[in-house]
């Protein structure tokens, strides 16, 4: 039986919530809500987008809190049908939803003639949590399977209790010195140290198919299964022993080692597994032998199991910034960080069993102690401010994503055998094109105290066929943000905004095997996100 759950991808919580890369996330303030193109940033979160940009705020101390309440769904479409067509899943949608009520990004920094000095504390990766009531469709393939394997028996349904929850908390620690060359050109140089959680819990249980006598457990279908293997693989044993290995149950009958009645038995046992009642006492031993040991594993497969363990880990990524402003009116900023490499540590409470190996030797979803590597890949950011008047301004942006020479710690199953571990793929085989997202927005003085604003970005997928999943997909996003600030003084402002995200939807058809049968079932994949930020800055 295929493994029963497939949710070795970090990236399904890892992966980044809004506009930005695959595993990074790129809103990392209440002005970024209203103004989604902050590239070129001048303000306090400049810490953040363009610490470079720092040296155009007036000397002194600048502080910025922030949050965002963040809710995202997540829809996944199975169409799975079985042998003939005729065994679906109990359900074609699943959903699941992503809340981070809390989002916080703080700032600070220091300002001097020609020295600034900053701090920036945000959710880099990740920041919510993910919660699926009735699972997805890769935990509910297998038990579905169930069905036709026992239809002979008067199988006509399946049913589980099935549920998973995963959250992440990627913490970005960001120090910058900046330092003002001219009146048009600054630089700077930063460090991130990132902090790294990943938490799962889970369970499935209560595997159960209707049968005729009603509803049965499927490890107890599994274990009277093996329980007659055992008995007959008793009976050949002895026979083997007794020198008829190379008979036939017709030849052991008629030299008087069983009756006609124990022949018909392991005839019937021979034929139930497949196999002719012709076949050769030895061989029979042997198959008996293997179908005890097979169907013992799948009972306890099928058995009630639970998943509750955490990934830790941290690392430092360098930061370089430039920003130019070649006239009044128009000002430039480069921003490239450095990739973060990530190996994260299982701490395991309890682990899920998904298979077994050749010798027989379990194994399981998250070895206490194993390390997954979920590296934050490397990013150049451009950005421009333009003044139009006054009153009025243009910002665009870009982002460039590094993700093909990053290690996301994909796994993939390609062999869907529960004897074999998945194995560990390169991003240069989950990424087609490196993920790049292009921004612009507006922004407009109705006041001295109040402005407005609003934004667009376009993110492209990247992501290929072999790192989509029912855990793990990217899609390509367009994001829509508005609001305003509102300066109560010219020391303390308040920025308020709205942003939602939709995602384009993508499919593939992936491959599931059931017996020696290969079927392919189409799968789509949909997000969407909604977001409200609110802040405050204050000047000193």
């Amino acid at each position: 039986m295929r493994k029963l759950f497939i949710f070795i991808a970090a990236m399904f919580i890892t992966g980044s919530l809004f506009a930005g890369g695959l595993v990074t996330n790129d809103n990392q303030s209440a002005a970024w809500v209203r103004l989604p193109s902050r590239n070129a940033s001048v303000g306090i979160d400049a810490v953040y987008y363009n610490p470079a940009g720092l040296m155009k705020l007036q000397n002194g101390f600048h502080v910025s809190v922030s949050n965002q309440s963040v809710l995202q769904t997540r829809t996944i479409k199975n169409y799975y049908s079985g042998p003939g067509g005729s065994y679906g899943l109990n359900q074609q949608t699943y959903k699941g939803t992503v809340n981070a009520p809390l989002f916080p990004s703080i700032y600070a920094a220091y300002k001097m003639d020609k020295f600034a000095f900053s701090f920036g504390f945000n959710p880099i990766g990740g920041g919510g949590g993910a919660e699926f009531k009735k699972g997805l469709p890769s935990f509910e393939m297998s038990p579905s399977d169930l069905v036709p394997l026992l239809a002979s028996q008067g199988a006509d349904a399946y049913r589980l209790n099935v549920y998973f929850k995963g959250s992440s908390t990627f913490m970005g620690y960001q120090g910058n010195v900046s330092y003002k060359v001219n009146d048009w050109l600054s630089v700077a140089l930063g460090l991130r140290y990132v902090t790294a959680e990943n938490t799962y819990k889970g369970h499935l249980t209560d595997i159960e198919v209707e049968l005729p006598g009603g509803w049965t457990r499927a490890d107890a279908i599994m274990n009277g299964i093996a329980a007659s293997a055992t008995g007959a693989a008793a009976a050949t044993t002895g026979l083997v022993a007794a020198g008829a290995g190379s008979l036939t149950l017709a030849q052991v009958q008629g030299a008087g080692y069983i009756t006609a009645t124990q022949r018909a038995q392991l005839e019937g046992a021979l034929t139930s597994f497949g196999y002719p009642a012709a076949t050769p006492v030895v061989q029979a031993d042997a198959i008996f032998k293997g179908a005890k040991a097979k169907y013992t594993a799948t009972a306890t497969l099928l058995g009630d199991q639970s998943a509750d363990a955490a990934q830790t880990g941290s690392g430092i990524a360098p930061i370089f910034s430039v920003n130019f402003t070649p006239s009044e009116n128009l000002n430039i900023a480069v921003k490239y960080e450095m990739a973060t490499k990530l190996d994260l540590t299982n701490k395991t409470k309890q682990d899920l069993l998904i298979g077994f190996d050749a010798t027989g030797t379990p194994i399981t979803m998250f070895p206490d102690g194993s390390k997954t590597r979920n590296d934050m890949p490397a990013m150049l950011a451009v950005g421009l401010n333009y003044k139009l008047s006054s009153t009025f301004r243009v910002s665009l942006g870009g982002n460039y994503y590094f993700d093909k020479t990053a290690d996301y710690g994909h796994k993939y199953d390609d062999d869907l055998n529960s004897a074999t571990p998945a194995v560990h793929l390169s991003n240069k085989d989950i990424i087609s094109r490196n993920r790049m997202t292009v921004q612009g927005g507006l922004e407009y003085n109705i006041s001295e105290k109040l402005l407005v604003s609003c934004g667009y970005v376009f993110a492209n997928q990247g992501a290929n066929a072999r790192y989509q999943s029912d855990l793990t997909y990217g899609l390509s996003t367009h994001t829509f943000g508005l609001g305003g600030a509102y300066s109560f003084t010219d020391k303390i402002q308040v920025n308020l905004g709205f942003g939602y995200t939709r995602y384009i939807g993508n499919s593939k058809n992936i491959d599931h095997i059931l017996g020696a049968s290969l079927y392919q079932a189409l799968e789509s994949y949909g997000k969407s996100t909604k977001m409200i930020g609110i802040g405050v800055d204050f000047s000193f």
